[in-house]
């Protein structure tokens, strides 16, 4: 799968794709990353990539002309890109289910923002999509991009250590994740449970999925109401709930 990313930060960006899970990936050959410096797009002895907003206002505003050339050039070398990505606040919010359906394109161009935003012409040049991590700002894209290249690429065969992590994480059944525990069995005071120690896999995945619904239903309770229970998950979270109200032994 082919990323191209669009930035004046290219060395923030070499830093991260260098480690983890997407560093296995451009090893591994299933990840192909190339990171553009969008100063190298501009035509002016400055190289400038922003100017002043029309109307006034605080701030200054990314140029058309720099992006719209950056992301011809990427068309020409590397091919049309199944999707342009302008991370933005602005944009829909990103989830996993968005992660899945971007993992299905075999090529994405992503535009880091910076300023107080990008000229609005150029995601309509571009039939760009416009995606925000959540509600909150960053001062730039280049953050927001390399989430999303990484949620995307855990979800790709020969990225993860362990193919069956991406299968039972956090949101990838519409569930927030449960609890997790390693050795020692007791530390400070603090003893694993003991469905986790008896070896019986039935009762593991039932404990699993108990505390996968309880930790939802106490955490985020929208998710639970978005994704519905079927009467089997309704008996674990209410079995949760009876347990969390009862007195300690």
């Amino acid at each position: 799968m082919k990323f191209d990313i669009v930035t004046i930060f290219p060395r923030m960006i070499d830093a991260t794709l260098a480690e983890g899970v997407v560093s296995r990936g451009i090893v591994a050959g299933v990840l192909d990353v190339q990171v553009h410096d969008l100063r190298d797009y501009t035509t002016d002895r400055h190289r400038s990539v922003d100017d002043v907003p029309y109307g006034g206002g605080p701030g200054m505003v990314m140029k058309p002309e720099p992006l719209v050339r950056a992301v011809e050039r990427i068309t020409t070398t590397r091919g049309r890109p199944d999707a342009v990505i302008l991370l933005s606040p602005q944009g829909m919010r990103f989830t996993q289910g968005e992660a899945v359906r971007l993992s299905r394109h075999a090529h994405i161009v992503l535009l880091c923002g910076r300023y107080e935003g990008l000229d609005e012409r150029v995601p309509e040049l571009l039939g760009a999509e416009e995606i925000s991590l959540g509600d909150f700002v960053v001062s730039g894209g280049e953050l927001p991009a390399l989430a999303v290249i990484d949620a995307i690429a855990r979800l790709l065969p020969g990225t993860l250590g362990d193919a069956e992590s991406a299968v039972h994480e956090s949101f990838a059944t519409g569930l927030l994740d449960w609890p997790h525990y390693t050795r020692p069995e007791v530390w400070e005071g603090l003893a694993v449970p003991p469905e986790l120690l008896g070896g019986n896999h039935a009762a593991i995945e039932r404990w699993r999925r108990k505390q996968a619904l309880g930790r939802t239903w106490q955490r985020r309770p929208e998710l639970l109401e978005r994704r519905g229970l079927d009467a089997e998950e309704r008996r674990l979270l209410d079995e949760y709930r009876a347990e969390l109200e009862a007195p300690p032994q």
